[in-house]
């Protein structure tokens, strides 16, 4: 990747905290015309500095409130059985987000769900029927202490 320069980083930091402003805002705050900015925000997508732009939703609200921690161990572990796990977690909704890791687990899974028996459900009648599962470790997030989606940059 091209090297960015300090302008570019600071639109980042800009947009990273609150996607939704726009150019006319972002050159405001950086002191510059809109145009450039337009240009560098457009260069930094291009390039991948900037994935994409979501809503982040409230879990709560959404009748969402227990997060779950999923650890997973397969019992066999060459390419094609770990292809195939990515393919089947990948159709699982309630995962948001999935980890392959190094270590003593295989696979680190966040759950979002409505209850503790609708999690029951999912281990039971979902995620349990995936092949090659070996061991599955859940542990259950008490309180928030916080979450971010920034990168210190």
């Amino acid at each position: 990747m091209e090297k960015i320069d300090n302008v570019d980083l600071q639109i980042l930091r800009i947009l990273q905290k609150d996607s939704k402003k726009t150019t006319k805002e972002v050159a405001q705050i950086l002191n510059l015309t809109a145009s450039p900015v337009y240009e560098r925000i457009k260069r930094l997508e291009k390039k991948g500095y900037i994935k994409k732009y979501v809503a982040i939703l409230d879990k709560v609200q959404l009748k969402k409130p227990v997060t779950a921690i999923c650890m997973v161990s397969l019992r066999y572990h060459n390419e094609g059985f770990i292809d195939k796990f990515d393919k089947q977690i990948r159709a699982l909704k309630e995962v948001q987000e999935c980890y392959h890791m190094a270590g003593k687990v295989d696979f680190f899974l966040k759950i979002h769900v409505e209850s503790l028996s609708t999690y029951h459900e999912f281990i039971r009648l979902k995620l349990s029927r995936i092949d090659n599962i070996g061991i599955l470790q859940s542990s259950f997030v008490l309180k928030e202490i916080f979450n971010t989606t920034e990168y210190d940059i």
